[in-house]
């Protein structure tokens, strides 16, 4: 079993003939996932890679090859309109690759996503991977391993740098969620928390947060009134100085909020096991499953 993407996802690529999108959908598809179905305005009538058919809207796609889930690979100033596409289509589960999305557009997004019950991950994010079955955005498959931990992070490249350790000391992953930094994002830490603890192929929780804002401190609260399973966590940027964007558009620590040491102690209260850096998550995972 798995959290939002697995063996049951019929992928749709929007933007699949681009640079990026074309790249990912072949990596996608020697992964195994079920990319179904392409699209670019414009294009229709043509396939990607011979076998996969290339539609001008998402609702043909839906129609015509049965595509439920989709991923953006579109220029910022579009992706917004390629969620609000996509959703409107029928689509329930959406993974939004693209960088630097006006602000302004996602105020907008998110309460067209929500009011139609599908889920938006990103954007800015990595995307998600249940090893083995499916993978749809942008995490490097060759170092995941299918297996009964559950991680979810806000950085990608932190992503990729913790389920190497795991898979690297044997210990393999049920699903992987990049969700993204940006201000807004459609699926936060809480959204993962509540699956991963409502999975039951999923034994204990790996998360990777960074400083600005206060998701994490609302993460660690839901941790300490509703997760059973151990949560392992890590705290991104814990020598940046005030004031300053670091990575993220996200992570920014204004005047005492934000900062890494705030997120520790909430986690440490909440009984979350709390990493120093990347490589203790093996051993504090495997002290917290003994």
């Amino acid at each position: 079993m798995s959290i939002f993407i697995g063996k049951d996802t019929r992928l749709v690529v929007q933007g699949i003939t681009g640079r990026d999108g074309s790249f990912h959908a072949r990596q996608m598809m020697e992964y195994g996932t079920r990319v179904v179905a392409g699209v670019t305005p414009g294009k229709g009538g043509q396939t990607f890679e011979g076998s996969v058919p290339v539609y001008d809207t998402v609702a043909e796609a839906v129609a015509e090859a049965g595509a439920n889930a989709a991923v953006i690979y579109v220029p910022p100033m579009g992706a917004a309109g390629a969620i609000f596409e996509a959703v409107d289509a029928g689509i329930t589960m959406v993974v939004c690759i693209t960088e630097g999305v006006p602000v302004i557009e996602m105020t907008r997004v998110m309460p067209f996503v929500r009011d139609r019950g599908a889920r938006l991950i990103g954007p800015n994010c990595p995307g998600a991977i249940t090893p083995g079955e499916a993978k749809v955005g942008i995490i490097p498959g060759r170092i995941c391993a299918p297996g009964r931990v559950g991680l979810v992070s806000r950085s990608g490249t932190l992503t990729y740098e913790v389920v190497n350790q795991l898979t690297r000391a044997g210990i393999g992953q049920s699903t992987c969620v990049g969700i993204g930094g940006d201000p807004i994002i459609g699926t936060n830490f809480i959204d993962c928390l509540r699956a991963f603890e409502e999975d039951p192929a999923t034994d204990a929780i790996v998360m990777m947060g960074e400083i600005g804002g206060t998701d994490e401190q609302h993460a660690a609260a839901f941790v300490r009134a509703h997760v059973t399973k151990p949560v392992v966590g890590f705290i991104a940027g814990q020598t940046a100085p005030p004031g300053r964007r670091m990575g993220h558009a996200g992570a920014i620590i204004s005047g005492s909020s934000g900062t890494a040491a705030e997120k520790m102690a909430a986690f440490e209260e909440a009984g979350i096991s709390v990493m120093k850096r990347p490589a203790d998550v093996v051993p504090l995972l495997k002290a917290r499953l003994t």
